[in-house]
């Protein structure tokens, strides 16, 4: 192996496949100063720290480290997986198999216990989205700053415990745009529930993707010989979230919650500890340098150095939680308001998370609950987040290689945009040959016949971008296109690229202005931050030694489990939110649970159709972004009305629909007036400015009668005082870690 580091196809067929439809370039041509390369060899081909190597399987150097082979999972693996999921999923419906009104079907007959309802809440909330989308981010330039949601949420949790559930549970409510009517009117409840199930649609979507692209990514990293697209491996997460969900209900995903809660948090902790155990055993590993910039570099370390040394020199720049003010993914300035909107959104407002509140047995049983998974919040970073970084530092090469798919087609409507490039070369049907001698860093986007002739001619060259003639032909680019990404790492991988793109884009913004006419973006990426929980998982842990099944069952359970809640709060929204209240008010509780599993299958169909989009770099290159920022067109709005209503009891009926429309006509105003913005910020402005436009509202026409929240439950309503003291102590430890993970301590 020499200096540039290449690897043979026979070589790269031998040991483990990039996975995808092309099984392509298993090692990067990539200079050793600038991007490290050598954990490619390590898991692709058994190369140890003095430079042997040989097949993956029967590594010596991987043995050492506790990896006994990558290729496929052993038999003991496929037992614990399938014994794993048949258990969680037979639990759930035999705990739910008396359930019949809709209280039953859609609130678990308002009997949830807090250690249910505080595993199910954690449950509801890590699926696919947190392990892809968290541990994608924490591979990124932002590292451990992205625990920010759940840290901050552990404080938000013990708030919404002892200020908003009190009401909530007073009220005797179903669904929360029920107590918008119950404060303001019925225009306010049909507005929140239309946005919240267009939102639920997105994040049905986005789950299934990210769940999708895990096992697409894993089923090619282990050598599998079926290697599902999205498209097929959607199709199967919808078809069991679907089944499963419309079966059982609300109780059936409690009880099943309460083993793939903890399976989530002990699995998440497997991978870190032999993530941590591979680092501990290579020669070199890849690096950020300054989170400001992206830029990337390879550290080489001594061999008695231990895994945690290694950690920390490696990143102690992405273990601070206070990024730059003008970071596009989590500046620190978001810390102070724009975070905290879709924290109380998500944990204090969202269906299907307040829905198992909603379904406690007591006041104080869901308070407990909630101080409980509070607890947990504090956990999860260290399960999910800290891989993350690892991933980077493991796989950086590997998370660049899965970019190429998504980088083709961009790259292509540039070279049709540009034709003068000097960096893009199009090459029709190229050779073995001329794929093994294509050097340096222009990009050659191969046009080939149909994908067999793709598949037939593969390379290991990261600037090689295969795209069929057909797909190709199909490219068309607007005028006064732009190409941006928001990788902050591009221009360090892309350096050759760089200067010619700064220039063009400027051309481009100038022509257009002079045209007066409106851009358009395309977005690349520079590595596929996304893939790093496929990695971990098809790549660290040991084999046939019933670890890899259970960590991907309880990664199968989150995903089953969040659709599973996702839609039953869906279908609750819609079957009493709009069809008993507004369509047939006289419906039966047989015809109501009924309509809530039709709901279902129609939400999980949509689920299936729309997930694939998603991986489309043009919306994001990180799924956890895209849910975060799509969110913002309700959260602020829905909580300003929220607050101000539960706190100035004289405002008026008719201010609820005024805040909700007022957040979704600014918020779009703002993201394509001022897209700069960063969207948390833009949260914050549009929660500003909701609660200015309610504060006047109640300032000019005040209720007469301040509105009284009247009892609507038999339920036993007195508060816990253990829960309250246990809170504050989440509390202060949540502020303890910020204080730990910044440049007064660790991140120095």
């Amino acid at each position: 192996m020499g200096a540039v580091g290449k690897v043979g196809l026979a070589e790269v067929l031998s040991g483990v496949s990039c996975g995808g439809r092309w099984g392509w370039f298993a090692a990067l041509p990539l200079p050793r100063g600038r991007f490290g390369i050598t954990l490619n060899e390590v898991c692709r081909r058994g190369v140890g720290p003095g430079g042997e190597s040989g097949d993956v399987g029967n590594s010596e150097y991987l043995r050492s480290i506790g990896i006994k082979g990558v290729a496929r999972m052993g038999f003991v693996d496929v037992l614990v997986f399938i014994v794993f999921v048949v258990c969680v999923i037979s639990l759930g419906l035999w705990k739910s198999r008396h359930e019949k009104s809709s209280e039953d079907y859609f609130l678990a007959g308002r009997g949830l216990k807090w250690w249910l309802i505080g595993f199910s809440l954690i449950a509801a909330n890590i699926s696919s989205e947190q392990f892809v989308g968290m541990s994608g981010n924490a591979a990124s330039h932002v590292g451990l700053a992205i625990a920010s949601y759940e840290w901050m949420a552990a404080i938000t949790l013990v708030v919404v415990a002892f200020c908003f559930l009190p009401y909530f549970l007073r009220a005797g409510i179903y669904t929360m745009p029920e107590f918008l009517e119950f404060r303001y009117n019925q225009w306010a409840r049909l507005i929140m529930a239309a946005s919240m199930l267009l939102i639920y649609a997105l994040l049905l979507a986005a789950v299934t993707y990210s769940g999708a692209l895990t096992i697409n990514t894993m089923a090619g990293e282990m050598g599998m010989r079926f290697v599902p697209s999205l498209q097929e491996a959607s199709l199967v997460i919808g078809l069991i979230a679907m089944a499963y969900v419309a079966a059982g209900g609300l109780k059936a995903c409690a009880w099943a919650d309460l083993i793939q809660g903890s399976a989530l948090i002990v699995g998440g902790a497997v991978v870190m500890i032999f993530a941590f155990k591979m680092l501990g055993g290579v020669s070199e590993a890849t690096f950020v340098e300054d989170v400001s910039t992206g830029s990337v570099a390879v550290k080489t370390f001594a061999e008695e150095q231990g895994a945690m040394g290694r950690f920390l020199e490696l990143n102690r720049v992405r273990l601070n939680m206070f990024l730059p003010r003008h970071d596009s993914v989590l500046p620190w300035t978001a810390l102070l308001i724009g975070l905290w909107i879709p924290n109380f959104y998500y944990w204090g407002l969202n269906q299907y998370i307040t829905q198992r509140t909603l379904g406690s047995a007591s006041l104080a049983e869901g308070q407990k609950g909630i101080v409980f998974s509070a607890f947990m919040k504090l956990l999860i970073p260290f399960v999910i987040v800290i891989p993350g970084i690892i991933a980077f530092n493991l796989f950086s090469g590997d998370m660049r290689t899965k970019a190429v798919a998504d980088n083709a087609p961009v790259i292509a409507k540039y070279y049709k945009a540009n034709p003068e490039t000097a960096v893009v070369e199009v090459v029709s049907s190229p050779s073995q040959e001329a794929l093994e001698a294509w050097q340096g860093h222009k990009f050659m986007v191969a046009v080939f016949a149909d994908s067999e002739a793709a598949k037939a001619v593969e390379s290991e060259n990261p600037f090689i971008l295969p795209i069929t003639r057909e797909d190709y032909e199909k490219l068309e680019v607007a005028e006064y296109t732009l190409f941006r990404s928001d990788d902050k790492a591009w221009e360090h991988v892309f350096s050759d690229w760089a200067g010619e793109l700064e220039a063009y884009n400027q051309a481009t913004q100038e022509a257009a202005q002079a045209a007066n006419a409106l851009t358009h973006t395309e977005k690349f990426i520079a590595y596929k931050y996304d893939s790093a929980l496929g990695h971990l998982l098809s790549k660290v842990i040991p084999r046939n030694t019933g670890l890899v099944g259970f960590v991907l069952a309880a990664l199968l359970g989150a995903i089953v489990s969040s659709l599973a809640a996702m839609l039953n709060a869906a279908s609750t929204i819609f079957t009493m939110d709009i069809y008993v209240r507004y369509i047939k008010p006289q419906a039966s509780q047989r015809g109501i649970v009924f309509l809530g599993r039709v709901c279902v299958v129609v939400f999980s169909v949509a689920a299936i159709l729309l997930a694939p989009a998603l991986g489309n770099p043009k919306f994001s290159h990180s799924i956890f972004t895209i849910i975060q920022e799509s969110q913002g067109f309700v959260s602020p709005g829905i909580l300003a009305v929220f607050i101000f209503g539960l706190v100035v009891h004289r405002t008026p009926r008719f201010a609820g629909v005024i805040g909700l429309l007022t957040n979704i006509a600014a918020y779009g105003l703002v993201k394509f007036a001022m897209p700069q913005i960063q969207f948390l910020n833009r949260m914050a402005i549009c929660f500003g400015l909701c609660l200015l436009v309610l504060t006047v509202i109640r300032l000019v026409k005040p209720l007469a009668q301040p509105v009284e929240f009247k009892l609507n439950t038999t339920m036993e309503l007195s508060s816990s005082k253990g829960a309250l003291a246990c809170g504050l102590v989440v509390v202060v430890l949540t502020l303890v870690l910020y204080v730990v993970f910044s440049p007064l301590v660790i991140a120095k």
